[in-house]
């Protein structure tokens, strides 16, 4: 089966389409079982981030067609609708594809480095799912190590950028010297322990962490000085926040437009900057249009990256060649799996052949035929089982004119000139 990717990104879609198709990793073994359960699908690895949803699988044309009606239907969104939003590789391009992401050039912030660590846990889900096969298994190591090369040589991720730090950039100037302001971090997660020290290293000293597990939360607030509240105190927290971050992976906004115009009054209207970079949401988009808050998706943080992408452009072009590099080296180990599959299929028929023949002969001869009669039979009736359906095959692509099969056999069943031997 050819390799295969379907996908959705901040490529394609805008965040309000993105969330509605988003795979939590708390789904990841279920959905992983479902798709390896389709028709004309094998092996199974899902990656969701905030800026994208991506299925790797081995898959038919079939696999394909059941592939995006799933993704239709599994989201309750009527099929067709996603088509011109979702996007599909299939062989060389999905390798290149995901090689691409994992090094950092298909990112949002280009060069970042998260992607990579979100990679290598979709590929550890695929594994306790039991959705890993050989392929895709081979495929991802063989990704990490060239990912690991590419940022290495290209200097892509030297000038760091990601949208954690973007975040922390905005805030800065929207309000300049972030020294005197408090910041509550909304969720525990990667995200946010990322904007937290990105915060602490640009002077934050009132930092609050706000999650649905206090355990949690204490955790991350003894590791950055910060305090420590559950979520259903949010709340509490919102009139303190000069600055909020939120990431969780809640499915509904935790933040509602109501709860936002409380928290300014009891702040007399002083400003609120807002950065939601959860997909789905946490914030509902309602509370952009609210005076004295400035709130900021995922999406919204383009603006800021695009100031800071000139050097990584330059970086990324100088490492388009180790992509295609990294591409070949997977393809040719893919196309010698291929072949050895090929040509166990041909040793196994043939052994088949053999078996038959021989216990045949076996009987002719113990029934007084001439040995040399019986040999002759035997070679001729194995030749002619051996050469009967590639036979077959060929003629049927000479009238198919499949110029590209004959030459292919041409070059398999050409006999060598022992002359231009060497």
């Amino acid at each position: 089966m050819p390799l295969f990717t379907i996908g959705i990104s901040h490529h394609t879609a805008p965040i309000e389409i993105r969330e509605k198709v988003a795979i939590s990793r708390s789904e990841y073994s279920d959905r992983a079982r479902e798709l390896c359960a389709l028709p004309g699908i094998e092996e199974v690895v899902i990656l969701g981030t905030c800026n994208r949803t991506e299925i790797y699988c081995l898959s038919t044309a079939e696999g394909k067609t059941k592939l995006v009606d799933w993704v239709h239907q599994v989201n309750d969104i009527p099929v067709g609708e996603l088509d011109r939003h979702l996007y599909h590789h299939v062989g060389e391009d999905a390798a290149r594809h995901l090689i691409r992401v994992a090094s950092g050039l298909d990112s949002l912030v280009l060069g970042e480095t998260q992607i990579l660590g979100q990679l290598k846990d979709a590929w550890q889900q695929a594994h306790d799912a039991g959705s890993l096969g050989k392929v895709l298994d081979r495929l991802f190591q063989h990704t990490f190590n060239a990912a690991k090369s590419i940022r290495t040589n290209s200097g892509i991720s030297d000038h760091t950028v990601s949208v954690a730090y973007t975040a922390v950039v905005l805030a800065r100037q929207i309000f300049g010297d972030l020294n005197s302001k408090t910041v509550v971090l909304v969720g525990a997660g990667e995200m946010v322990q990322l904007c937290g020290r990105y915060l602490r290293d640009h002077g934050i000293a009132n930092l609050l962490i706000v999650n649905r597990s206090l355990d949690k939360a204490k955790e991350l607030a003894a590791e950055m000085g910060a305090s420590a509240l559950t979520l259903d105190r949010l709340e509490e927290a919102l009139p303190m926040a000069d600055i909020l971050i939120s990431s969780t992976a809640s499915p509904q906004p935790v933040i509602r437009a109501s709860d936002v115009k409380a928290a300014l009054r009891k702040r007399r209207h002083r400003p609120m900057f807002l950065v939601d970079i959860a997909v789905p949401r946490d914030i509902e988009s309602a509370v952009a249009k609210i005076k004295d808050v400035y709130l900021y998706t995922i999406d919204d943080l383009q603006q800021v990256v695009d100031e800071n992408m000139e050097q990584r452009n330059a970086a990324a072009q100088s490492a388009v060649a180790e992509v295609d590099q990294a591409v070949a080296g997977f393809m040719r180990w893919l196309s010698g799996i291929r072949v050895s599959r090929t040509l166990k299929k041909i040793r196994e028929q043939s052994h088949d052949f053999e078996e038959e023949l021989i216990e045949r002969a076996l009987r002719r001869l113990e029934a007084g035929q001439e040995p040399s009669e019986v040999l002759s039979q035997l070679t001729r009736t194995l030749t002619n089982k051996i050469l009967h359906l590639p036979s077959k095959r060929l003629r049927e692509a000479a009238e198919e004119q499949d110029y590209e099969v004959l030459k292919a056999a041409d070059r398999i069943f050409r006999k060598e000139d022992p002359e231009t031997e060497e």
